[in-house]
């Protein structure tokens, strides 16, 4: 005979959700609590509480929550509206924004990070234009300008514009250097 369930008295945000190891999620998780993954999730993640990685654990797609702890692989963003901890045996590959954020030497990021207060809010604020650059392996490409009447000679004025290029082109190189920069 089975027994009457008496409904649970847990608010949702204290309930911990696990995915096991060897077990794979396809599609997008929501929970109101905390979600541990030590298996496999293929697809964007949304906690309230909290997101732990174990150290087997795969979130391919994004992390959206309050704090994460991330010991695992991450292939995506992670937004933490609080805190996120990357422990020495984590892999991420994509933008984090946090407020605040602690790595353990031996972890490996991959992207664009964003930490501080308004490390959240700038991801709100509209992006910046890029200088163009790209004439192959680092270049700058390199376009006429034309003078507008300022009484400087069309080579001066190309000749400031070429250097304006250049460093950004230096400038986007050593960004790009710093992305790929890991953390070991």
């Amino acid at each position: 005979m089975a027994k009457k369930k008496t409904p649970s008295n847990t608010p949702p945000e204290a309930v911990i959700s696990i995915i096991g190891a060897g077990m794979t999620i396809e599609g997008d998780s929501d929970t109101d609590g905390s979600l541990r993954v030590e298996g496999t999730i293929l697809g964007n993640v949304r906690a309230r509480k909290s997101v732990v990685i174990g150290r087997d654990g795969l979130v391919d797609g994004s992390i959206y929550t309050q704090d994460a702890v991330i010991a695992g692989r991450v292939s995506g963003g992670i937004h933490a509206v609080s805190r996120l901890e990357l422990q020495k045996t984590s892999e991420v590959l994509g933008e984090i924004e946090a407020p605040r954020m602690q790595v353990e030497e031996g972890a490996k990021v991959q992207g664009q990070v964003a930490v501080g207060e308004s490390a959240l809010e700038a991801s709100f604020q509209p992006a910046k234009p890029q200088t163009s650059t790209g004439g192959g392996k680092g270049e700058p490409k390199t376009e006429p300008v034309e003078s507008q009447g300022s009484g400087e000679s069309d080579e001066s004025v190309e000749s400031e514009g070429r250097k304006g290029l250049e460093e950004s082109a230096k400038l986007e190189k050593f960004e790009e250097g710093q992305q790929e920069h890991s953390y070991s």
